[in-house]
């Protein structure tokens, strides 16, 4: 007849690592947006760029990235139109309904079209739809997210 043998030992399981601090989500996806491939934006709780990847730079007109980050997001080159044939830019209480600042304001998804100039007065324009979350750290507003399609 056959021996077997048996033996139990103790299982080693990883170690779960439990952050001391809570995490700022705003840092972490900062850090996602400056590398993704899609064309996303972050925004602080003043408006500034605090991320932006080269596909949003590219599709909204901006330059780089380098030349937006750390300036308020309609100071950094965003021009926004409205959809009426004339194409004039936005005044102050239309801008304050767009996506990205109606998600910071509201804590809320927001999502909307925007016609965006590119360039130079009188070059073209694109229309995008824009999806913006509210963007919290410790359960406050601390920003939004928005990624871009070109419609």
């Amino acid at each position: 007849m056959a021996h077997v043998e048996l033996s139990l030992t103790e299982v080693l399981a990883p170690a779960v690592h439990s952050p001391t601090e809570p995490t700022d989500s705003l840092a972490q996806w900062s850090a996602t947006v400056r590398h993704a491939a899609e064309p996303c934006l972050l925004i602080d709780r003043e408006t500034r760029v605090d991320a932006v990847s080269t596909a949003a730079c590219a599709l909204l007109g901006l330059g780089t990235p380098a030349e937006v980050i750390g300036l308020p997001l309609l100071k950094g080159g965003l021009r926004l139109l409205d959809f009426t044939a004339a194409r004039a830019e936005l005044t102050e209480q239309e801008v304050d309904k767009i996506p990205p600042l109606l998600a910071l304001s509201s804590g809320r998804l927001a999502r909307g079209l925007l016609r965006v100039r590119a360039g130079t007065p009188g070059g073209p324009d694109a229309t995008v739809d824009a999806i913006s979350t509210p963007v919290l750290v410790h359960g406050a507003v601390a920003g939004s997210l928005t990624f871009f399609s070109e419609v």
